[in-house]
């Protein structure tokens, strides 16, 4: 399969069978966007590590399909024979779950790909292998039948002439492909409807200026970028009736974490009474976790703050606070789109009562 960048859908990561020996999994190097569109060839399980932890695929939905993916790899590096497979792939799991701590799909995806393994009985390798690997393309199938799903239940969302703000990127890019919080915005776009979108550029690693406004350009989608700072101007003026951001896990009650700054969004949108949604997968839900307390927190190389692709903009070895993530209370989100329906109001009961349907 090739990259997938011009007008047909856009897919930020897929399995190459055609690599020799037995296939390999290759992605779009997010961290070069938007000035070049690389692709990159994992072969080893710290290829695929690295990949996740220095964001060239990047986004909760993506990373659980990269690690997925990233199972196979691992276990066709090591060439397991019949009677140690199992043993591998647990190394595996247990090494791609590093890489990353807050995104749950990470962990769902891991935990998927060890439940097949444990269904597999006695079976050799290359039975196994193929099984796995079936159950890898699932995953990634499955998202991307969720994301149109998402889409479809949130483009009403969407009104004629409306403005909608969003942070950071949860497109494309993040997912298997067509997105959560953008494919609200995709739908509508495909039904005809004009919309402005207001684009935060995310920093510190500017996820929305590179990738979002990138993806928004590419589909043709009016689109404004804005500095992180001029949120709260766009909405006092009135130029935005709607956010819609993604997620990276949600609590049992609705707090969700998101990449840092959306917090300050929410609390930003209900002041000036604009609702807030999030838009994300089931996959995304931690049920484990009774609230966002819980939810861990990644905290990033102090680095990635005092520079800009690679120019210093602070003090050498000035300390920074470096969070990726912030939880937003459920009490700021009017709903959550995922593809089971509507979530609203934000409650532990109506999430579980979606979920379940």
């Amino acid at each position: 399969m090739a990259t997938q960048t011009t007008n047909s859908t856009l897919r930020p990561l897929w399995w190459n069978a055609e690599v020799p020996p037995s296939g390999a999994l290759e992605l779009i190097d997010q961290t070069r966007l938007p000035a070049e569109c690389v692709t990159i060839r994992c072969t080893t399980a710290k290829s695929v590590w690295d990949a996740i932890k220095r964001l060239a695929v990047r986004g909760a939905p993506a990373i659980g399909v990269a690690a997925a993916y990233g199972v196979i790899v691992g276990l066709d590096e090591a060439k397991p024979t019949d009677a140690d497979w199992r043993t591998h792939l647990d190394k595996t799991c247990h090494y791609l779950g590093t890489s990353r701590p807050t995104a749950v799909n990470l962990f769902w995806a891991l935990d998927r790909m060890r439940k097949k393994a444990a269904s597999l009985g006695s079976r050799g390798w290359s039975e196994a292998r193929a099984a796995l690997l079936a159950e890898a393309h699932a995953i990634r199938d499955e998202d991307a039948a969720m994301c149109r799903a998402i889409g479809r239940l949130g483009e009403g969302l969407i009104t004629e002439g409306g403005g909608v703000l969003t942070h950071c990127n949860a497109g494309a890019l993040a997912t298997s492909e067509y997105g959560t919080a953008l494919a609200v915005m995709y739908a509508a776009h495909e039904k005809g409807r004009r919309f402005k979108v207001f684009v935060d550029e995310t920093r510190p690693l500017l996820q929305g200026s590179r990738l979002t406004a990138w993806e928004l350009d590419r589909a043709g989608i009016d689109a404004t970028l804005i500095c992180d700072s001029m949120a709260a101007v766009v909405m006092k003026e009135k130029k935005v009736d709607l956010v819609v951001t993604g997620a990276d896990r949600i609590a049992a009650n609705g707090d969700t974490a998101n990449k840092v700054g959306t917090y300050g969004v929410a609390v930003l949108a209900e002041a000036h009474g604009i609702p807030f949604y999030v838009a994300a997968p089931s996959s995304t839900f931690d049920l484990s976790i009774a609230d966002g307390s819980a939810i861990p927190i990644e905290h990033r190389d102090p680095e990635e703050m005092r520079t800009v692709q690679g120019r210093p903009v602070a003090p050498a070895g000035m300390i920074c606070f470096s969070p990726a993530f912030d939880v937003t209370p459920a009490r700021l989100i009017r709903g959550i789109i995922t593809e089971r329906g509507l979530i609203t109001p934000v409650s532990t009961e109506r999430i579980a009562a979606v979920l379940r349907s």
